[in-house]
């Protein structure tokens, strides 16, 4: 039994007489412990995907199962990381840890020790009676990985965690996000717009394409760990580059080809 499955899933928006397909057909198994990265252009679904795994987002058809067990709402096996950390601004970095904890009205003293620890694994453990306005942006998101990973959930979901951060940030935040899913083995499903940094951290890449939205290339990352920055220059590594960003091109190409065949038609009735 898959870890993780999606069985055909579609998700549409209606608005009067105008519907978007944000995610069309979309099937996927993904193994307990990996760490899978989806790809692919902007409004291609894949945050779609994220909140629907995360059961903050109903389907419109098709399932979706954890340890065979149908998605029916938010729960504590999932932690998610978005693009902006959402960091209380009047708790300190312990308390917006701990903040998931206190949501589901357990109790804090009995779960501190574990934030602490949390601090420590993201060496920021010396900041964690500082607001969120006195740290970096990395620090930020350090602390908005530790909340998510506060209720030990068994999938992290990532959203373009570090899209906001600086070139010199993002690598060093990618770097530890490897060195923390080594820790703890979590599955991870990781949205990013950077192909080598998804073939860096991934075992796994799904490449989804735009019209129609769905998945067109899985590719598998073979690469030893822990990754370094020397394999960034070998020729499996950009292979593997190179492959996924010719399947996202092919991709564009379809749609171009696609809309235009739609709207030749819509002009021709």
């Amino acid at each position: 039994m898959p870890h993780i499955a999606f069985g055909n899933v579609t998700k549409e928006y209606l608005a009067g007489k105008r519907h978007t397909i944000a995610i069309a057909n979309f099937s996927l198994e993904i193994e307990r412990g990996s760490f899978v990265s989806l790809v692919g252009p902007s409004g291609c679904g894949k945050s779609t995907v994220l909140l629907m795994l995360a059961g903050l987002l109903e389907p419109s058809c098709g399932t979706i199962a954890i340890d065979g067990k149908l998605v029916a709402g938010p729960n504590e096996r999932i932690g998610t990381v978005f693009q902006d950390p959402h960091l209380l601004p009047w708790h300190t970095v312990l308390r917006n840890v701990l903040f998931p904890v206190d949501l589901r009205r357990k109790n804090l003293r009995e779960f501190e020790p574990q934030a602490r620890e949390l601090l420590k694994l993201t060496r920021i453990e010396g900041f964690a009676e500082h607001y969120p306005h006195e740290l970096s942006g990395g620090m930020r998101q350090r602390a908005s990985i530790c909340r998510a990973l506060i209720l030990n959930p068994d999938i992290l979901l990532m959203d373009e965690p570090f899209s906001a951060l600086d070139a010199m940030t993002r690598e060093e935040m990618t770097y530890e996000l490897q060195r923390i899913w080594s820790s703890y083995g979590k599955t991870v499903i990781f949205v990013t717009h950077s192909v080598r940094e998804a073939v860096f951290l991934s075992d796994r890449i799904v490449v989804i394409g735009l019209s129609p939205n769905c998945i067109i290339h899985d590719v598998s990352v073979p690469l030893e760990r822990p990754r370094t920055a020397k394999m960034e220059t070998q020729t499996a590594f950009n292979l593997i580059v190179d492959e996924i960003r010719d399947s996202i091109a092919q991709g564009h190409k379809y749609a171009k080809t696609h809309n235009g065949a739609a709207i030749q038609f819509a002009a021709e009735t």
